[in-house]
């Protein structure tokens, strides 16, 4: 039976719609495009290798298109825990003066915060100026300023 196409030119499609994928990522940077042109790139030389019809050929690319983006995600995820924008993130070593009244109280930047004293810090008198050492929920936990 003949086939529309000779596997040389299938597989030189796979390679050049690769390379032209790469090149539009390179063009429009977006980290989308590279995994699709890899994944060309891989079903080409496949193609060149084994010779399968067109059915598998687009299995291949598929099954190569997950494994490119999920290796893509793997090497994009910054190791440790992931932290989202959290109350800490923005409050941490942040001076806190320390307001007056019977309970903790501490005004970082513009806002009002119940507070704890850090492990071996000393009561402070009203307008000390503390540094957040760490969030508790709503409530930050403030030690010595350093220095």
């Amino acid at each position: 039976m003949m086939t529309l196409m000779s596997d040389h030119q299938s597989a030189l499609i796979w390679l050049v719609g690769g390379l032209l994928l790469l090149l539009a990522e390179v063009l429009a940077p977006g980290v989308f495009m590279m995994w699709l042109g890899l994944a060309a790139l891989g079903t080409g030389l496949i193609v060149l290798a084994l010779d399968p019809g067109l059915a598998l050929q687009v299995i291949a690319f598929a099954i190569l298109t997950a494994a490119a983006i999920y290796t893509g995600l793997r090497l994009r995820r910054p190791p440790g825990p992931r932290v989202v924008n959290t109350a800490e993130s923005g409050l941490l070593n942040r001076p806190a003066r320390v307001l007056p009244g019977d309970d903790l109280r501490v005004r970082v930047g513009d806002s009002d915060w119940p507070a704890r004293l850090a492990h071996g810090t000393p009561k402070p008198a009203p307008g000390t100026t503390l540094r957040v050492v760490a969030v508790d929920g709503t409530t930050v936990v403030v030690g010595a300023q350093p220095g």
